[in-house]
């Protein structure tokens, strides 16, 4: 069972990883004893959140504007020059974006689909070399996409772009599994209900209240999405492609 689940000497990066959920991902993987890279455009959080996860091991922040190309070409090209290849990938870096019908402006589409879809296809083809590289040792490299129940099942929140957004990931993850299998690199995603999180404020800041919501009366804890990303990254998830594992306490199968 340790080698089915084990983590331990590969190179990860997770984008958004300076907090929320891909910051709990980040310190599960280096408890683990992985090597962990995170991304965030802001310097100084991203900065500030690798020195505190290097308590759990080998972190490194790179900063980085995802939400661009060139942003996602400076990340790209600084990971190739720390590493020679590149075991897992976790495109988690998120937006959201809430305005009623009537109001929801344009830049609140565009901002919101440029980083949650255009992004996780950009940055992942940018670094296919390194993947494709990991790969080659015959251990499958690993893609796993972070969506959300917002993309499988209707919100009563007025977040359009978000729920589009996240329903690509989930298409998109297919379409790259698809692609990408005839390179040993397999593609997954995660569709995650309610964590504590930045993005998710109510539920960070009424976790009571929300657990009520929820067929197993709690929100999620960093354990919950800990075991899901290990269980997809390691041995154990080789054979699992183009999946979206639902890690929502039953939301979505149980309304």
């Amino acid at each position: 069972m340790e080698n089915l689940f084990d983590v331990s000497g590969r190179t990860a990066l997770i984008t958004g990883g300076s907090r929320g959920i891909g910051k709990m991902l980040a310190r599960g993987l280096l408890e683990r004893g992985a090597k962990v890279y995170i991304s965030s455009r802001k310097a100084e959080i991203c900065d500030a959140a690798a020195e505190e996860l290097s308590a759990y091991g080998e972190c490194i922040s790179i900063v980085a504007d995802g939400a661009k190309m060139e942003g996602i070409e400076h990340l790209a090209n600084e990971l190739a020059q720390r590493e020679s290849s590149l075991d897992i990938l976790i495109n988690n870096a998120g937006r959201a974006w809430g305005a009623d019908f009537d109001e929801f402006p344009e830049n609140g589409w565009d901002d919101v689909m440029d980083i949650n879809v255009k992004t996780v296809f950009f940055l992942t083809q940018k670094l296919a070399g390194l993947l494709r590289a990991s790969a080659a040792t015959g251990t499958p490299a690993k893609v796993i996409n972070i969506a959300s129940i917002d993309g499988l099942s209707n919100t009563d929140n007025e977040t359009y772009s978000y729920s589009a957004s996240k329903a690509g990931v989930i298409h998109l993850t297919r379409r790259l599994a698809k692609r990408l299998i005839k390179d040993n690199i397999v593609v997954s995603c995660i569709a995650p209900g309610a964590f504590r999180s930045d993005m998710n404020r109510f539920a960070r800041d009424h976790a009571d209240e929300v657990g009520q919501l929820i067929p197993a009366r709690r929100v999620g804890d960093p354990e919950d999405m800990v075991g899901a990303v290990v269980f997809l990254a390691s041995r154990a998830g080789d054979y699992v492609v183009g999946s979206t594992l639902t890690v929502d306490g039953g939301v979505v199968y149980a309304s």
